[in-house]
């Protein structure tokens, strides 16, 4: 019986999600570079604070096709309630950092 593969809305913007992971990546090698050259610690700070708000925005695209995919899915089956504690949870954990 062959395997039914799921396809994720994020998969619509997989290029514009994989070029934010290089900048992040990128990003976190030149505070690794930072750190090793004994750099100056607000200069270190402020990268990453931009790393930080990279990774916030890549969240952000990944929950707003979770929402527009998966949850509306889960809605119109009648499923709704547990995605939506499900994304509920997420929410709170991404917040409380």
């Amino acid at each position: 019986m062959p395997t039914t593969v799921r396809q994720y809305q994020y998969a619509k913007i997989k290029p514009t999600l994989l070029a934010r992971m290089k900048k992040i990546e990128g990003q976190a090698r030149g505070i690794r570079r930072m750190i090793e050259e004994e750099r100056y610690c607000i200069d270190i700070v402020q990268q990453l604070t931009a790393l930080c708000a990279a990774a916030d925005e890549l969240s952000l695209l990944i929950l707003q096709s979770h929402i527009e995919g998966c949850v509306a899915e889960a809605i119109r089956g009648e499923r709704g309630e547990e995605h939506i504690r499900e994304l509920m949870e997420t929410i709170r954990k991404a917040i409380k950092r």
